[in-house]
């Protein structure tokens, strides 16, 4: 049977009903803006970390470079220092030379080899394809450049000019 007071009735709770699924929209409607803005920004947070992480990967793989260059270095280095160790453990050999090149007659370095100090000149305003002569008996502060070799002689322990200068006879002796 239907009433007055039942339609009334009805009528009252689907009118609340209405009402509550309109609060319930409302509801939604804001919870879902509130999730779309959070999505947002943490699509933009996340576009951001790729970002600086693409940037800090660049920069990693540089360093990694630069690190391995710099390792390679050192390898090279301390091989060189074991080198030069086991020559100074070693010591000078007999009848070996070393070259002192000398700028305007005083010493200006000292080298293992002759074409080491020849390539030396050469980054001093020497020219690179120079011919070297023996310097004979002119005092080596006639020459610009002037390369003068030295042997090991164990005897005397030292080194002593390769080429030493003919004696000259300062007259009679009494």
């Amino acid at each position: 049977m239907v009433t007055a007071a039942r339609l009334a009735r009805l009528e009252a709770d689907a009118d609340a009903a209405a009402e509550s699924a309109r609060q319930t929209g409302g509801a939604a409607a804001e919870a879902f803006g509130r999730h779309v803005r959070e999505l947002y920004a943490a699509t933009d947070r996340a576009e951001r970390a790729e970002a600086t992480i693409t940037e800090v990967g660049a920069i990693l793989t540089e360093a990694m470079r630069e690190l391995s260059a710099a390792q390679q270095e050192l390898l090279l280095k301390d091989i060189e220092i074991r080198r030069l160790r086991e020559e100074l453990r070693r010591g000078p050999v007999e009848g070996e030379t070393l070259t002192v090149l000398l700028h305007h007659g005083e010493p200006h370095t000292i080298y293992a080899s002759r074409a080491d100090a020849y390539a030396d000149t050469a980054t001093h305003g020497a020219p690179a394809d120079q011919v070297w002569q023996s310097c004979g008996e002119r005092p080596a502060a006639a020459f610009t450049w002037r390369c003068e070799a030295f042997i090991y002689n164990a005897a005397p322990n030292g080194f002593r000019r390769l080429h030493m200068p003919a004696e000259k006879t300062l007259g009679e002796a009494a």
